[in-house]
């Protein structure tokens, strides 16, 4: 798959709890994403946060981890990503999502 140096990066902002149907929210993020053929998605587990409600997670030992910050990451051409938005706002109820404008430097399958 080829990504083009000049690309956009997607980044999603959901909390662990978060569910689409039968589903964890950002699997079913990285599930979608597949099958719009988009090059790669990267899931990630914030270990403290807050968001629109100023609650705080965290995954401190002596409090539970409840909810966690989750991070999805994906860059492809601004093109591919303008058209996965649409199925991201038919997906993510509360969330964050930003784009950016990123270069690829490196383009080796991983």
């Amino acid at each position: 798959m080829t990504i083009p140096e000049d690309s956009t990066l997607l980044r999603i902002f959901v909390g662990e709890s978060a569910r689409h149907e039968h589903l964890p929210l950002y699997e079913a993020i990285v599930l979608k994403a597949r099958e719009a053929g988009l090059a790669g998605a990267t899931v990630l587990r914030g270990v403290m946060g807050f968001g629109s409600h100023s609650v705080m997670h965290t995954a401190k030992i002596l409090r539970l981890s409840e909810d966690l910050p989750m991070v999805i990451e994906i860059v492809d051409s601004a093109e591919k990503i303008e058209s996965f938005l649409p199925v991201l706002q038919t997906i993510v109820g509360e969330g964050l999502v930003t784009l950016e404008p990123v270069r690829v430097i490196q383009k080796k399958a991983i």
